[in-house]
């Protein structure tokens, strides 16, 4: 049975990360891709090409953040295949201050 301990405890990590008008790609040290919408990430899916292209791998692999947009995956969670728990309240806020 997959958990989130199994997962922490023998997942791989991400080398690399790419994004298309809809799809995250991350490639594993393993040589998997993982792809899921854009859309589960809604600070991606709301973020200019630009800023999308400013990720860091942090963790040594096991997460991916967007210093830009203060947007963090962790590996584990697209294992999971979970998509961002942020609430609408918190993306809203996010969205009125990105406005000014």
């Amino acid at each position: 049975m997959l958990t989130v301990e199994s997962l922490e405890s023998e997942s791989p990590t991400a080398v690399d990360v790419r994004m298309t008008e809809d799809t995250l790609s991350v490639d594993l040290r393993d040589g998997r891709t993982l792809q899921v919408p854009l859309a589960w990430y809604s600070r991606l899916a709301h973020a200019t090409p630009e800023e999308r292209l400013h990720w860091r791998l942090i963790g040594q692999g096991y997460g991916i953040h967007w210093e830009e947009i203060d947007e963090d995956i962790s590996l584990v969670g697209l294992l999971l295949g979970k998509a961002s728990g942020e609430s609408q309240s918190s993306l809203e806020d996010w969205l009125r201050r990105r406005r000014g």
